[in-house]
């Protein structure tokens, strides 16, 4: 089971709020600006579920008013709009192939029905499901949303390998539940922590390897 935005696709998430907050951030500010924009994303998706759209709205005012900075109800729509054009990072097709041939594949997002199939289809990989926050009705790093995936899946914990390239959004939440097969895709998205007890792979190149394929 997969992370998607981040793990496969790469997440442009910063470098689309840089292009679009270029001429209300100062450059020496810029780099605060997407970090507070991150944080208030993960602390917008700890509570009820919304959907996405609303998440980035709401983590965009925040960020906004933290910084000093105007708000436009245009600025979520075009960072919104651009998810669906997000590539996969350039070792995910790869990886994914050689794994797919002897592993049923499943993905589990913090997406919307109407986001993830475009993603999925960029990966080349044949999915056995995609499941979405929206279905769950709870985003990760909340439990909900892996207990829904296990209860869709007909399976546990002890029953899947779950690779992410974070931990707080998965990693933390897969130890918790006793996921006992992670794989840490050392992105450089966060710094290792062995705590939580994974294998550590570059790109999604060294999985089959892993996996002894």
């Amino acid at each position: 089971t997969f992370d998607c935005y981040g793990t496969l696709i790469y997440f442009e998430m910063a470098p689309v709020a840089r292009r679009l907050y270029a001429d209300r951030v100062k450059p020496e500010r810029m780099d605060a600006f997407v970090e507070d924009f991150s944080a208030y994303r993960l602390d917008e998706v700890l509570g009820p579920w919304k959907p996405y759209k609303e998440v980035v709205a709401n983590a965009l005012v925040r960020t906004c008013k933290r910084n000093g900075v105007a708000y436009r109800d245009s600025d979520a729509d075009a960072v919104y709009a651009a998810v669906p054009t997000w590539g996969p990072h350039p070792d995910t097709v790869e990886g994914l192939a050689k794994v797919a041939k002897e592993f049923p594949l499943v993905i589990l997002s913090n997406s919307m029905k109407d986001l993830i199939p475009h993603s999925v289809a960029k990966l080349g990989a044949p999915f056995h499901a995609a499941y979405t926050a929206e279905e769950a009705q709870a985003y990760k790093p909340r439990m909900q949303a892996f207990e829904y995936m296990f209860d869709q899946l007909g399976c546990g914990p002890e029953d899947v390998l779950h690779c992410s390239s974070s931990f707080r959004y998965d990693l933390m939440t897969a130890h918790d539940l006793r996921i006992t097969n992670k794989v840490w895709v050392n992105r450089g998205h966060e710094p290792a922590n062995p705590y939580y007890g994974y294998h550590e792979i570059k790109d999604i190149r060294g999985l089959p390897g892993l996996l002894g394929l």
